[in-house]
């Protein structure tokens, strides 16, 4: 799954499969500026900034059991979000520094290091990354991945593809090669 934020005409929270299909939205009440998104790929949780309703807060992916972590003017200075065991990291743009956040108790927030210019952080965690297995984006004996002349995008599930062109090309009849 794809998971992102939009604060277009109406701000929301939203996934869909990762070829753009089965777009649904997650939060879409009571949201106004989502700026930073992280996953709890775990426990499935979706996490995000609202710097105009200035919180942090969190759902499950089906968009329910929402909570709010904390609230206050502070939030309006972050940047980027990242969850690692039980905290939410951040980068406070007013300071430059690295902010911890306990994410079930949202008034345990520290300050770690300062960095010259940081607008996004990342979390790397063994436990999270995937196992490699067979998926249907897999290169075919010819070379071309899920059989796809140009660009595989995983569907519904690892077994799933749909096949798509580069700028200028147009998908065939075959599903699978560009012209």
């Amino acid at each position: 799954k794809l998971f992102f934020t939009d604060y277009g005409n109406a701000a929301k929270v939203e996934r869909c499969d990762m070829d753009g299909m089965n777009r649904t939205w997650i939060v879409d009440s009571k949201i106004e500026q989502p700026t930073a998104l992280a996953l709890d790929l775990i426990n499935k949780y979706v996490y995000w900034l609202d710097i105009y309703l200035e919180s942090v807060e969190v759902v499950d992916y089906q968009g329910r059991r929402r909570q709010t972590i904390t609230k206050g003017r502070q939030i309006r200075h972050l940047c980027g979000l990242a969850v690692f065991e039980n905290y939410l990291y951040t980068i406070n743009s007013d300071n430059l520094s690295i902010l911890r956040i306990h994410r079930y108790n949202g008034t345990d927030v520290q300050a770690l290091a300062r960095l010259d210019d940081a607008k996004e952080i990342r979390v790397f965690q063994k436990r999270t990354q995937a196992a490699v297995r067979s998926h249907a984006c897999e290169l075919d004996p010819s070379g071309m991945p899920g059989g796809c002349s140009h660009i595989c995008l995983l569907s519904s599930s690892h077994k799933a593809r749909t096949c798509r062109c580069r700028t200028g090309f147009i998908l065939g009849s075959d599903g699978r090669s560009c012209k």
